[in-house]
This record gives structure tokens, C-alpha cells and sequence, in this order.
């Protein structure tokens, strides 16, 4: 496990949950030779730095046109045991000469040229995950400048979001490391200084189209006994419904 694919306080990086998903959907699209319609996530533990780590991809139902399958990630431990951290359940295929149609609109946004960078306000670990990616704030208040406004009405924030390596497609596999920013919105919904660590996170794919930027369209529903729920929709530039994706996660207030 690589340090730029790790978050949190230096001296206790761990890898980044949508990371650990995007890696089980790389397996199993492998494995099947479909692309993937729908993927929850459980996370169960940690993988630290430098953690060797095993997936077991596991096919028990092979369609014509789709699959079901469940991917085990175990990060190996020093003494040679293994603990499971991961679990994802999939279905993955297509259907072929099926309709298409998008209900879900994407809201109006200044483009992200015309937003101003998120800044990270809390101690990291200036080479982990957060380096590898640019993100902007379309509506909201993020990084620096969660907890400066007031409680948000509706819950709602959005964030441009696009990797710093342009040589890396924005495929599905980032669309899962995308919608793991959903916990960056509850800060902002709170109107606290506040994130969280995710429990799960479950993505269901749509049309995929080309582009350059993705909008992460962030709803905190309910806060409530420690732990935050909502939802983020990806769009593609153009409007398109690339992805959308849900989550419950543990509510961290911070000082």
C-alpha cells in the first residue's frame, strides 16, 4: 500500500476507503470481463502503509448478460496472519439494444475555472492522497473554510473534482475514489469543523462519457447519533449522470 493513496495524520496513514473499493472493481472486472452496474463496500479495518494486501474475488452467479460476485480484501500482518478489511459485493454486465434515459439533472454551477481551490486546513502528510487530486468548490464551505459558515439549509455541497495526473482517465475505477469525498461534505452541512470515516460506500454506474471534470453533487440527509448519511451524484462536464453513490459514515467533530 502506497502513501499517496493513504489519508490521515502523519504518523497514522491509512488507506483511503474509496481506494480499497476502486481496487476490489478493478479485480473483479478482471476477473468477469463486465463492467461493473453496482458495488457496496463494507470497511472493516485499516491498511497502513506499506500493508501487503490479498483480494479474493468470488463469482457464485454467471448470467448471459451479468454477474454477482463478492471481493475479500485481507491486508497481510507481520507475524504472517491476515485480517479482512474490505468486503464488496457487485453485479457487473450490460444489457445489450437496452433504452437510456436521465431524470436527474445537474444543478447550475460555475464552471471550474471559475471556482476557487479547496484548501486543506487540518496536519497531513504533504505526499498522501490528498496531493493527487485537484478539487474546487462550486457551492459550500470545504477544507479551510468548513465550520466559517452557518449550519447549511439544505445539507448540500459541490466540489469540481478531477485528478492531477492527466495522463489517468477518469473511468470508473476513479469514479469510486470520487464518491468517497462524500464525507467532506458534512463539515459543511454541519456547519462545523467535521468529516467522518466511512463505513460503507455503495455506487451504482450510469452513461459513461468522456471528461476532463467531474462534479460531485454532496447531500448530507441526517445526522444523528454519531453518525452522518447521504448521497452524491457525479456528473460528467456535459451534464451527464455518470455515477451515483451512498453512505454512512462515523460524524468526527475536530477543535
Amino acid at each position: 500500500m502506497p502513501k499517496n493513496l493513504c489519508v490521515g495524520p502523519p504518523d497514522r496513514l491509512f488507506m483511503f476507503g474509496g481506494v480499497g473499493l476502486a481496487s476490489a472493481l478493478a479485480a473483479v472486472e478482471a476477473h468477469t470481463g463486465r463492467p461493473t452496474v453496482w458495488a457496496a463496500a463494507q470497511y472493516l479495518s485499516y491498511a497502513r502503509p506499506g500493508t501487503l494486501l490479498d483480494l479474493e474475488v468470488i463469482v457464485p452467479v454467471t448470467g448471459k448478460y451479468n454477474s454477482q460476485a463478492r471481493v475479500i480484501t485481507r491486508a497481510r500482518n507481520p507475524d504472517g496472519s491476515d485480517q479482512e478489511i474490505i468486503t464488496v459485493n457487485a453485479a457487473l454486465g450490460s444489457r445489450p439494444d437496452s433504452p437510456h434515459h436521465q431524470w436527474a439533472e445537474m444543478p447550475d454551477v460555475p464552471p471550474p475555472e471559475a471556482c476557487p481551490e479547496m484548501t486543506i486546513r487540518w496536519q497531513r502528510d504533504p505526499d498522501d492522497m490528498n496531493s493527487q487530486w485537484d478539487r474546487r468548490v462550486a457551492s459550500g464551505s470545504f477544507g479551510r473554510d468548513r465550520g466559517l459558515a452557518p449550519p447549511s439549509p439544505d445539507g448540500i455541497g459541490r466540489l469540481w473534482v478531477r485528478p492531477n495526473n492527466s495522463d489517468l482517465p477518469i473511468d470508473r475505477l476513479v469514479l469510486a475514489v470520487m464518491a468517497d469525498f462524500l464525507p467532506s461534505g458534512v463539515g459543511n452541512a454541519m456547519g462545523a469543523n467535521a468529516g467522518g470515516n466511512s463505513l460503507d460506500n455503495t455506487i451504482r454506474y450510469m452513461n459513461f462519457v468522456p471528461t476532463d471534470w467531474v462534479l460531485a453533487d454532496i447531500r448530507i440527509h441526517a445526522v444523528h447519533a454519531g453518525f452522518a448519511h447521504g448521497r452524491v451524484h457525479l456528473f460528467a462536464r456535459d451534464g451527464t449522470l455518470l455515477a451515483t453513490a451512498s453512505q454512512s459514515l462515523i460524524v468526527r467533530i475536530h477543535s
